[in-house]
């Protein structure tokens, strides 16, 4: 089922497309709320570790589940994803909670969801494919180890007075601090690192985040018995009621509504200065959340044999955004593991994404104080996994052993920049540098093939190979204007120029006007978009200097007249 949009487009809801191409069942209502609860119990601890990476409170994230995983499974294009916090956007939201706080955090999320849902009514969901592999696996990569860089403090317990801001006095920091390693939190984030690696062997279909916690608070108490202390989320984590009163680690509330603007303790202005700082951001943000979401939607097609409406799945995730920070909660994507697990625990529907945050919003209510008991070092066991799933080194991999030098360049810049400076230049530079290397290659492949067969002194045939357009033309005609030496009649053959752009006019009206004046130049086999650049320019035949014909055959023989 479609619904009318604004302006007139036409916006597919998943929910109600997955409900109209069979009817909702017992049967998949049942095998929804499994596969909810699923990706529930997955989505509780990332949902704190990432919150808590990104440089805010823990709830925060449990918020952003709730509240986008709600809004974007009832308003998305694509049936099967689920949203929530990502590790994607760490390495952008933590800066900005350091320098404006949590509200400024929260604006800069409003306003990325403003932005999505500009980019689905402008219909660009589609421009997103356009960003190479090389680029995304670049920055992705970058990011993995950016987060699991910042996780080596809370796995070995490291003592820490502040965090640098450049990556490299970062490590150097780290390095220096690890005299201060606490035994009882490495003991810890290792046991919990190792059941989560190890897992996977036992091929049980249950998820490892659970178990892995389970094992890690295990030890936590074991360790206690010996007086040996483990930074929890309720040691280092406090919040501050309606009523005055302070609590330790999670509180057991309902998603409070607030302006974003305007949180107890970082409330922020709406100063020129601020605007232009966070606005770049957003921007960024909005971006990422596009890539995320739609390459998510593009691997669950290919798992289920659907199709996602990725202009209807910006919207959506623009609209999760703009909501989402009216309750505390941070920026949401598309998560693709979560989204993965979902579709593997049976899912059939957006029914089971809205019910993973029904089971995140009951953890909150009666879990807290559970939650709150969760070994930091644990957490960040689980965001070393996460980081390391995130950076696909088999892919970088691949591309570093068979994919062309270009690509290999460009992924490695992009990762580097990403590591060294921020996530904003390396997508930038990566895109264009991607570009400017895409063209090269393109322009290279534009040739001139000698039609020895239809030559003699006084004609050489040519026959044009590849697009005219600004890279390639130039050259091209530098060729055949050096190959055009004492002959009086050149025919070219434009079976193969499948465009022409203002460039390549350009550069074909110069070719003309330097030959000499008894020099006949026969153009033959134009394609459809040449043609129409010819059309368009007014470039008509000039007797005796430039004539077009239909074929090659009709050229050669008008020659021979």
């Amino acid at each position: 089922m479609r619904i009318r949009g604004i302006n007139g487009i036409r916006i597919s809801s998943a929910l109600l497309d997955s409900c109209k191409q069979s009817p909702y069942s017992k049967q998949r209502l049942v095998k929804d709320i499994i596969a909810g609860v699923t990706v529930g119990i997955i989505a509780i601890p990332l949902a704190m570790a990432l919150a808590i990476a990104s440089g805010v409170p823990p709830q925060h994230g449990l918020y952003t589940a709730i509240i986008a995983g709600l809004i974007i499974a009832l308003t998305g294009g694509s049936r099967f994803s689920v949203s929530g916090p990502t590790a994607a956007f760490v390495v952008i939201l933590y800066p900005v909670a350091m320098q404006y706080g949590l509200s400024g955090l929260l604006v800069a999320t409003l306003l990325s969801g403003i932005f999505l849902v500009i980019m689905g009514v402008l219909r660009l969901g589609r421009l997103i494919e356009y960003i190479p592999l090389s680029v995304v696996l670049g920055f992705t990569a970058g990011i993995a180890i950016t987060i699991a860089t910042m996780q080596i403090k809370d796995f070995f317990g490291l003592t820490l007075e502040a965090m640098p801001e450049s990556y490299i006095s970062k490590v150097i920091t780290l390095f220096k601090a690890f005299p201060t390693l606490s035994i009882a939190d490495t003991l810890v984030g290792l046991s919990t690192f190792l059941v989560l690696i190890f897992w996977r062997k036992l091929k049980l279909k249950f998820p490892p985040h659970l178990p892995a916690l389970l094992v890690g608070v295990g030890v936590m108490l074991f360790l206690n018995l010996f007086d040996l202390s483990v930074d929890t989320i309720g040691s280092r984590f406090s919040y501050i009621l309606a009523d005055g009163s302070i609590g330790q680690g999670v509180p057991s509330i309902l998603p409070q509504f607030t302006l974003p603007w305007n949180i107890q303790g970082s409330a922020i202005s709406w100063d020129w200065n601020t605007m232009t700082s966070l606005v770049p951001v957003a921007l960024i943000m909005a971006m990422l959340c596009a890539i995320e979401s739609l390459l998510c939607a593009v691997v669950l097609d290919g798992m289920t044999n659907t199709k996602h409406n990725s202009n209807g799945e910006l919207i959506g995730q623009g609209l999760g955004n703009i909501i989402t920070p009216f309750f505390g909660g941070i920026s949401a994507t598309a998560a693709i593991a979560r989204s993965a697990a979902n579709v593997r625990a049976g899912s059939t529907s957006p029914v089971s994404s809205m019910i993973h945050a029904l089971v995140v919003l009951f953890a909150l209510l009666f879990l807290a104080p559970i939650l709150s008991f969760l070994p930091l070092s644990a957490m960040a066991a689980l965001l070393f996994i996460v980081a390391w799933n995130m950076s696909e080194a088999h892919k970088v991999i691949y591309i570093l052993k068979r994919a062309p030098k270009d690509d290999i360049i460009t992924m490695l810049l992009c990762m580097s920049l990403t590591v060294l400076l921020d996530m904003v230049i390396a997508i930038t530079v990566g895109i264009i540098l991607a570009s400017l290397l895409f063209m090269r290659r393109i322009a290279n492949m534009t040739t001139l093939i000698e039609l020895k067969e239809h030559c003699d002194e006084e004609t050489l045939t040519i026959k044009v190979n590849g697009p005219l357009f600004f890279a390639a033309a130039e050259k091209v005609f530098i060729e055949l204007y050096q190959k055009a030496e004492h002959h009086k009649s050149i025919v070219m053959q434009w079976d193969h120029v499948s465009m022409l752009d203002a460039g390549g006019l350009n550069a074909l009206i110069h070719f003309i006007e330097v030959l000499p004046p008894d020099t006949h130049i026969l153009i033959c086999e134009l394609q459809f978009q040449p043609l129409k650049t010819l059309a368009r320019a007014k470039v008509t035949p000039i007797e005796g200097k430039l004539s077009f014909y239909s074929t090659l055959d009709e050229a050669l023989q008008t020659l021979k007249k």
